[in-house]
């Protein structure tokens, strides 16, 4: 996944899917974990990382077009 800094280029609108997809890729983990397919339990932490960076962007965003409003 992307790093902090190359999330601070995207737009919240990107931000936003890319979080929407995330959600659903965990949504996946889980059932497979529930049911003993998971492949592997690193890409499960992974994926919450990913998920927390990039809400942390789209909320460091949103606060800053408010501030400039």
């Amino acid at each position: 996944m992307a790093t902090a800094k190359e999330l601070k280029d995207l737009s919240a609108e990107d931000l936003k899917r890319r979080a929407d997809e995330l959600r659903g890729t965990l949504f996946q983990d889980q059932l497979n974990l529930r049911t003993g397919n998971l492949k592997s339990a690193a890409e499960r932490s992974q994926h919450r990382r990913d998920l927390a960076r990039i809400l942390t962007v789209l909320t460091q965003k949103t606060q800053a077009e408010k501030k400039a409003k």
